[in-house]
């Protein structure tokens, strides 16, 4: 995509962000490793954006519905129907009203509002982000959707992004006790390593940031004093 297509990708998003109200908001994204770090300050004054099937784990948690989710189009609606969201932005290739209507045959999927996003938007942006993979990296040429979720992050402008419920270290997810091997790490940490010096990037999990570099906070006020608000 040229910087044009770009830019009027980045204002279409805008303005469906701007109707949930979150864009003035620092961003906190879910991810699905295990035992995610979320303190209690940081979760209950950022906008919550779940990655994949990460909401299974804010449900168990008993949190409120995520603001946004991002969501893969072939991931596994089995593993978690119970979605709950403001926003769900659905990484499909179909027109929204044919994406509705397979929304309708799920009754347990509850949003408000449907964005989205082609999987050649995604690449897009990642690369637009990070300037791209070089083809040496990683077998698959392609960051995970997490990664990908904290990209779209910053190409829309979210005032922070702190990331919870990442690992480059430890297998599995915390939705599940299948101890699945995690993928693309390679893809995802040479991503993170172009991000991890921006004064709007934060992780709350203390093993992220000793392998990636990616500044630690364990309390809202770590976050607003970096990003001066």
């Amino acid at each position: 995509m040229d910087t044009e297509q770009l830019q009027a990708l980045r204002e279409t998003h805008r303005r469906w962000l701007a109707k949930l109200k979150i864009l003035d908001k620092p961003w906190l994204v879910l991810g699905s490793a295990p035992h995610p770090t979320l303190p209690q300050d940081i979760v209950a004054q950022c906008a919550r954006m779940d990655v994949n099937n990460a909401g299974k784990t804010a449900n168990m948690l008993g949190l409120p519905a995520a603001d946004v989710t991002f969501r893969k189009r072939k991931k596994s609606w089995e593993e978690h129907p119970d979605v709950r969201t403001r926003g769900l932005l659905w990484l499909h290739t179909r027109p929204l009203w044919v994406m509705r209507l397979k929304l309708l045959m799920k009754p347990s999927v509850r949003y408000r509002s449907l964005m989205r996003a082609t999987k050649e938007e995604r690449e897009a942006i990642v690369e637009h982000m990070c300037g791209g993979l070089p083809a040496d990296i990683g077998e698959t040429g392609h960051v995970t959707n997490g990664v990908a979720a904290l990209c779209y992050a910053l190409f829309v402008g979210a005032p922070s992004v702190t990331l919870a419920g990442f690992s480059l270290t430890v297998m599995g997810h915390s939705y599940n006790e299948k101890g699945s091997t995690r993928r693309q790490i390679a893809e995802d940490a040479y991503v993170l390593s172009k991000l991890r010096d921006r004064a709007d990037v934060f992780t709350t999990e203390q093993g992220l940031s000793d392998s990636t570099g990616i500044r630690h906070v364990s309390r809202l006020e770590d976050i607003l004093e970096n990003t001066g608000r």
